[in-house]
């Protein structure tokens, strides 16, 4: 398939654009909450998993 010159290119991606349904505002906003919620969750299980593992860990080597 033969590469397309520059202009043609950039004409093609403004035509593949239009044809993207963007999401609207409200999407936009609860899947940030959305993300955000899960990145909180996240940073907290790791949180507990690491103090766990290193209480264990300091429990079997008797480092306190």
């Amino acid at each position: 398939m033969a590469r397309p010159n520059p202009i043609q290119f950039l004409q093609q991606v403004r035509q593949e654009t239009a044809k993207v349904t963007w999401p609207g505002r409200n999407e936009v906003l609860i899947s940030t909450v959305m993300v955000i919620i899960l990145v909180i969750l996240a940073g907290l299980f790791f949180l507990l998993a690491d103090q766990l593992i290193s209480w264990v860990v300091g429990l079997l080597l008797s480092i306190r």
